[in-house]
């Protein structure tokens, strides 16, 4: 039931981390603000393919 998304930092692009949602109880994209090791602080990143 629970898929594998990864996370994508929304300035550089790069995708950092992975985490695991369910898709029938959240529909839209996932958005945490995490921190990000190439941009050297803590930014949105967003759930992508």
């Amino acid at each position: 039931m629970r898929d594998i998304v990864q996370m994508q930092c929304t300035e550089c692009k790069r995708k950092n981390y992975t985490t695991t949602k369910n898709k029938k109880t959240t529909t839209g994209k996932l958005e945490f603000k995490k921190f990000c090791r190439f941009c050297g602080g803590h930014k949105p990143h967003r759930e992508s393919k």
